[in-house]
């Protein structure tokens, strides 16, 4: 036999026959191509049950993508590793898939809007996250900018508008500042909510709409339905999962991860040079109370990058003109003050102290841009108990210690220990014991 011959092909094995059950006949598998061999002999998958196999695995991969890309989008929708915000974070993640409504609670400059697109961001929904501000839109305007309206409803309506409700269908509808809402509205809306239906002004027609509610104020609902300008079965509906914002100043150990993200983001829409900011600088704005919150913040970020183009910005430069006050005028001995509430206050980057730290004294006189009054009784009380508990945990609990890191004497300390409540250590030192 020769098996160098390139036109000769290799004879097949004769084997048994086999039944194909595709006919009644019996076919030797002699006569056929090796290909044809193997779809005979080869006993059939079951397709089925890799289909279902194939469907579960493809099932837990979309999972686990979807579960990673959704704390990745809220990751970068809020800014901050903080206990507060990751808590907030947390809950996002619980509520983000189910089409439970939620409202957002916390102060003005807080970040409630960018709540809410993490919210939506998570959820998975489709369709489009739909804004409306309650207080900036005119009372007689908001039915139609909500519900949309008919061609001829009111003067000046030329042609059918759809509303923010419908817009939002397949998505999510964020009513801002939802406190601000007239009470003829409130009606409406909450008909909008158990019937899942809107009617538009001047239409005669109900649409159905397939919306997650996302509400947002800074307003004390609770108390404005005591007094009646809230509705309090529409209060019951939307309030079925609150979040609560947490204020910059309890989350101060965040703005050096907030600055950056601003700073960046100032420099592609304004297109300027943005200022670097030197660890005393950031350490500045960490301890500074913010008042006005992540707003705040911003314009603070955004004078920066008009006053110090890539320029280095140090704590001096912060407190004088970002902060827009004078450089502090104090006796050395203040200063000196000063300066040991720095190392007491326990700020480093990425960091966490157990107290919110101090602020600059100078900072006090910029308060009355912000607030009608201040209890300066009580805060000064405050201010005391914050340095002698730091004083306290730097000195180990010894009393004499802390005393001479305070430049008190340590029968003042004691008094000032007895009158403000402050505990004494756990387990005090001979040396330590009151005469």
């Amino acid at each position: 036999m020769n098996l160098s011959s390139p036109t000769r092909k290799p004879r097949l094995a004769a084997s048994p026959t086999v039944d194909t059950r595709m006919t009644s006949q019996k076919v030797s598998t002699t006569h056929l191509h090796a290909s044809q061999q193997d779809k005979i002999l080869t006993k059939s998958p079951p397709w089925g049950f890799l289909r279902l196999n194939l469907d579960a695995c493809r099932s837990r991969f979309d999972f686990f993508w979807w579960f990673e890309r959704m704390d990745r989008s809220i990751d970068e929708i809020i800014i901050g590793q903080s206990a507060a915000i990751k808590e907030l974070k947390q809950l996002i993640t619980v509520v983000a898939e189910a089409p439970t409504s939620v409202l957002v609670l916390g102060e003005t400059g807080t970040g409630k809007e960018l709540v809410a697109r993490a919210v939506h961001a998570a959820s998975g929904r489709r369709g489009k996250l739909v804004s409306v501000n309650c207080a900036a839109i005119p009372s007689e305007l908001l039915e139609s900018e909500l519900f949309g309206h008919e061609k001829g409803a009111f003067t000046g309506a030329e042609k059918p508008r759809k509303g923010r409700v419908e817009l939002a269908s397949g998505g999510t509808l964020f009513l801002d500042e939802i406190g601000d809402m007239p009470l003829s509205l409130q009606s409406k809306l909450l008909r909008v909510l158990e019937s899942r239906s809107i009617q538009p002004v001047g239409g005669n027609e109900e649409r159905e709409v397939d919306f997650r509610l996302v509400c947002a104020t800074h307003k004390n609902i609770q108390e404005s339905v005591n007094e009646g300008s809230f509705r309090a079965d529409l209060f019951f509906r939307i309030n079925v999962f609150p979040l609560q914002v947490p204020t910059l100043a309890e989350r101060h150990v965040d703005v050096p991860l907030i600055a950056e993200a601003i700073l960046a983001q100032l420099a592609t829409d304004i297109g300027a040079e943005i200022p670097i900011l030197d660890e005393s600088a950031l350490t500045e704005l960490s301890r500074y109370t913010w008042p006005g919150n992540v707003r705040e913040l911003r314009n603070v970020l955004e004078r920066a990058v008009v006053m110090f183009p890539k320029q280095l910005v140090s704590s001096i430069e912060v407190r004088e003109n970002l902060l827009r006050l004078k450089a502090p005028r104090r006796e050395d001995e203040l200063d000196a003050l000063w300066e040991a509430s720095q190392d007491l206050s326990g700020v480093s980057a990425g960091e966490e102290p157990t107290d919110a730290p101090l602020p600059h004294p100078a900072h006090y006189a910029d308060w009355f841009s912000y607030f009608d009054t201040i209890d300066m009784r009580r805060h000064l009380r405050d201010i005391e108990v914050v340095l002698i508990e730091a004083a306290l945990a730097k000195s180990d609990g010894m009393v004499s210690q802390a005393a001479e890191a305070l430049k008190l004497r340590r029968t003042t300390l004691i008094e000032k220990m007895k009158k403000l409540m402050i505990d004494k250590p756990s387990q005090p030192k001979d040396d330590e014991t009151p005469s």
